[in-house]
């Protein structure tokens, strides 16, 4: 195997495993909606502020997300 193919396998397997992080996310929003849906099936008067902490659980988790595809586009395309 030459450097060059090397190379390229390191970059997508550093990209796989960046992307990992993904998964997490993913999970975590789907228990944290689960988990809000039920709140809001016991409680409905509280609706509101356990949707709006939803939303708001949900954008902290996708930025996760986002983070691990930035880093996975950046060991792709730039190093």
């Amino acid at each position: 195997m030459d450097i060059a193919a090397a190379t390229i396998l390191g970059k997508l397997i550093g990209a796989g495993l960046a992307m990992i992080g993904a998964i997490g996310a993913g999970a975590g929003i789907g228990i944290l909606t689960g988990g809000a849906v039920q709140a809001m099936a016991r409680n409905p008067d509280a609706t509101g502020t356990i949707q709006t902490n939803m939303i708001l659980g949900i954008a902290f988790a996708e930025a996760i997300a986002i983070y691990c595809l930035v880093v996975a586009l950046l060991i792709l395309f730039v190093f």
